[in-house]
Parts: structure tokens; sequence; C-alpha cells
């Protein structure tokens, strides 16, 4: 960490785009730094007027005017494409003390961008490996970037101390920020989360198209199916575009994939037991090996089960003894299968805090808590 103390308090921020993410770091920021200037462009007004309602956003505007390029970080949380189309307009336009930032989960056609529009010497691309399977500026949350790792991909032209500053700043949303090579960055993401979201979306719609007219695989759906695809509940335009981006790191990545499904295919035909035995066994201490917190594109869930009587009134208990204590309730829901937990009703909470208190709350008012 760096020993330089910046005030942030006295600088200026702008966004455009004011979705999830984009949301979620000016809530942090705001929280971090009430003082702090935080400007916003978005074609949803509804989302501004909420930010500002909430007195995240300082002002908005309702066109790229030349407020927005009056500020000290400009992030641009539009979706990639869209981005790299606004790079022109955006340097007859920013001012000379603005450092641009960039929130996209693919960086090469970016930095192409950059360079091609004569930006290198302002640009530090950002990559906030956090995200939600909700989307728009009604499900941001100052939390969500906390302990999740921020991938910076500064240009080799951009000023070091400006790269440490940026990095400060990243460091207030409760992020990690990490510098990378862009091209590093792309083949990484494409493995740890552009594929796995490919996966999930064909796993869920293979189930779609194995359904029956009854619809008892969604039905029955539960734990492990609901885990391993929840990202697919993420924005389709968000995945097209990623997809049409960073296409060869993922094509190459895949490949790999349906390299080693087909393996698993023959020995499945071969009855190869302990083939069969090694795959599972390899990929458990792998997956035992990461880190317990958030880090990441998929984020930690901080949720719980909890054995309820099957009574009316139930729930609503619950979820009074969790007020009563000042806990706040992310989600919660009846659990309608057991497949791989005992209790009845997961609750899921924004921190782990909140999840270890809730525990403990509960505890004392004699459930039964089962733990991931």
């Amino acid at each position: 960490m760096s020993n330089q103390t910046y005030d942030f308090n006295t600088v200026t921020c702008s966004f455009i785009g004011l979705g999830l993410i984009g949301g979620s770091i000016a809530k942090a920021l705001r929280r971090s730094y009430p003082d702090i200037r935080l400007i916003a462009y978005d074609p949803d007004q509804l989302s501004l007027k909420l930010a500002l309602d909430e007195n995240v956003l300082t002002q908005s505007e309702t066109s790229l005017s030349p407020a927005l390029f009056d500020c000290d970080f400009l992030f641009l949380c539009a979706p990639v494409s869209s981005n790299d189309a606004l790079l022109t307009d955006i340097k007859n336009k920013l001012n000379a003390r603005t450092i641009l930032t960039d929130v996209g989960s693919v960086k090469q056609t970016t930095h192409r961008a950059i360079e091609k529009a004569g930006l290198s010497h302002v640009f530090i691309g950002g990559h906030p490996m956090a995200g939600s399977e909700k989307t728009g500026y009604a499900n941001a949350n100052p939390l969500l970037l906390e302990n999740a790792y921020y991938i910076l991909t500064p240009t080799a032209d951009v000023a070091a101390d400006k790269v440490t500053q940026f990095q400060e700043l990243i460091r207030a949303t409760g992020a990690l920020p990490l510098v990378l090579d862009y091209e590093k960055h792309d083949y990484v993401t494409a493995a740890v989360s552009h594929v796995p979201h490919i996966i999930s979306a064909c796993l869920v719609n293979l189930v779609k198209k194995s359904d029956d007219t009854d619809g008892l695989m969604k039905m029955i759906a539960a734990g492990g199916f609901k885990d391993i695809t929840r990202i697919s509940s993420s924005s389709p335009v968000m995945w097209q575009s990623v997809c049409l981006t960073n296409t060869e790191n993922i094509r190459k990545l895949l490949s790999d994939y349906i390299h080693d499904l087909q393996v698993v295919e023959k020995e499945l035909a071969d009855k190869s037991a302990q083939e069969l035995y090694d795959l599972f066994d390899c990929a458990k201490e792998y997956r035992d090996g990461f880190a317990a917190g958030g880090h990441g594109p998929i984020k930690k869930a901080y949720d719980i089960y909890v054995d309820i009587p099957d009574i009316p009134g139930s729930l609503a208990q619950t979820a009074t003894i969790l007020a009563l204590h000042g806990l706040s309730i992310k989600n919660i829901g009846i659990m309608h299968s057991r497949e791989f937990q005992e209790g009845a009703l997961r609750i899921e909470f924004y921190d782990e805090a909140t999840e270890k208190t809730a525990i403990d709350v509960l505890k004392k008012s004699h459930y039964t808590i089962y733990e991931k």
C-alpha cells in the first residue's frame, strides 16, 4: 500500500453510465468521502433521480455536457462497445487534469481504441471483479466491491503518480487494486468469468430443452443447480458484448473445455472408475484452495440455512428477530428441496459481519443453523 495520502473530499468524479457497477462505485465513494463531488449522465433518468434523492450524486446531467468533463476522474460505465465509440468525442472535451478509466471486463479492444484516439497518456483501464445477477442502479450497493479485486490496466504512457493516486481512490471503495497487463487480464478473465457464464447459460438452456411439459426439472432444480447457474440471470446485453470483444480468448478456453468434456464422456462410456474419481478429487483439491472471501467475478454469497417449523408465521417470526437486532436481509426464501442443505429457509445477507451476527442471534433463539 502507498504511503501517500490523498484527500478525495476535494476531487470530482464523473460517470458516464450509472448502472450496477457505476452506481456501486459512486455509493462506495460517497460513503468514504462525504464531500466528494459526484456527477453522472445516464439515459435512464429514473436512475439519476434516485441517485440524487439518495444524496449519492452531487449533480446529474441529461446529456454529455461540459460539466461531466471538468473532473479529476472520469469513469466510463457503459457497455464496452459504447465506451469505445465515445472516445473521439471525449478527447475533444476532456480536462487536462482528468484521468480516464472504464469498468469493462474486456480490455484489448478498449486499449486499442484509446491508443487510436490519442488518449494513452490519461487512461487507466479498470475492471472491478464484482457483480450481481441483478442489474441497474436500483441494485447498486456500496459494499459490492468490498474485498473484491479491482484490476487496473494502465497504459505505459500514463504517469506513475496518477496510477498511485487512482489505486488509493479504488481502495476507498473497499476493493483491492491489482495491476495487470491488459492482454493477460483478458485471458485470465476469459477463464474465470467469461467461459463460466457461457457454461452456465448452456446448462440452463439444456435443462429448459430437456424438461417435460409440466416443468418438473424447473420445479425441483435446487441447491447445486441454482448455485452454479445463478450468474445466468446477468444482463444478456453485457454478455453478448463480452463474447464479441474477447472472442479469441473465449474460443481457445472453450475449446479446451469441450475437449475435457469429451474425455469425461469416454470415461463414462468405458466406466473408468479411477479416472472419474480423479476428475472430482482433483477439482475438489483445487477448489478447496480458493480464498474464502468474496474475491472474483462470482461473488461469495453470505447466506445461511435455517430449520423452521412448517406452520403459518414462521418466516415472519424469523425475519422479525433479525430486524429487532438491526440486521438487514438481502434475500430470504423457503427452500422447497433439501438437496444440499438441511435447512428449509435460506437467508442471504449483504456482508460477512451481518451473517456472523445473525448466526449468533438465531442460535440464541434456539434455531438450528446450517452454514454453507
